[in-house]
């Protein structure tokens, strides 16, 4: 993180002023709400990402390739591959969308489910509260680090997030794990002085039980910094590595 650790602090009575907390935009979860065609489950690719003052490249939020696609059915959540650093929200932050559905024929016979752009502004919304809109047609606050490690036998491991006191759980990972390895790094934007809780949903010992076990640990946001916390379940060891940065201008 190339802010989690800068040089150039001031402090006042032990705390840094220089770094200061930025309006941030959030993305919670995506549904897909409709499909043209009713075959039950489809294979969407494409990708949502977004646009902001820091960068004009695209930070993707969902991002899925035509030879690698999403299974999904109406209604399901569309899983988010990112984003891979903070969304600013100062003006307009652009965001831009290319999904569709695979058919069996060649790519120009695919159906196009959405495709085009949307502009969110800081008028436009609320600080601190959730909006829940359809869409028609290493900077960051917190960014998540996940590590398992001593893994016994293979389980079935969900990650979900609650940020800032807000009830709408952001879904970070849900799979099967075999062996030692690094989930995908997540970046979550958490309101100053409030609380990142991240839950662990794992199976119950034995397995066969067909109950799960919840893990949860909190992290207070700061401004900049890491800190990490250990989890220890019958099936593996988990360590979790939150580090702190705000978004600045000055350092792009």
């Amino acid at each position: 993180m190339l802010l989690s650790d800068p040089k150039d602090c001031k402090f006042y009575h032990g705390t840094c002023i220089t770094h200061q907390s930025r309006n941030m935009l959030q993305i919670f979860s995506l549904k897909l709400a409709k499909i043209p065609v009713d075959t039950g489950s489809v294979e969407l690719y494409g990708y949502i990402a977004t646009r902001d003052v820091l960068d004009p490249l695209l930070n993707y939020v969902v991002n899925f390739s035509r030879n690698d696609p999403l299974i999904v059915k109406q209604g399901s959540l569309i899983e988010m591959t990112g984003p891979k650093r903070g969304i600013e929200l100062c003006d307009s932050t652009l965001i831009e969308y290319d999904m569709r559905i695979k058919t069996c024929g060649q790519e120009k016979s695919d159906l196009q489910l959405i495709d085009g752009v949307s502009f969110v502004d800081e008028q436009g919304t609320l600080s601190e509260y959730a909006i829940t809109r359809r869409i028609h047609g290493d900077y960051g606050a917190a960014t998540i680090e996940v590590y398992i490690s001593e893994v016994r036998s293979t389980f079935n491991l969900c990650v979900g997030c609650f940020t800032s006191g807000l009830s709408q759980e952001i879904q970070l990972f849900d799979a099967a794990i075999g062996e030692s390895c690094g989930l995908r790094r997540s970046v979550v934007a958490v309101v100053k002085n409030t609380w990142l809780d991240l839950k662990f949903k794992v199976p119950s010992w034995p397995s066969y039980s067909n109950l799960d076990v919840e893990h949860c640990c909190t992290f207070k946001a700061i401004s900049h910094g890491w800190t990490s916390q250990m989890i220890k379940t019958e099936f593996a060891s988990i360590l979790v590595k939150v580090t702190w940065s705000s978004l600045s201008m000055s350092n792009i």
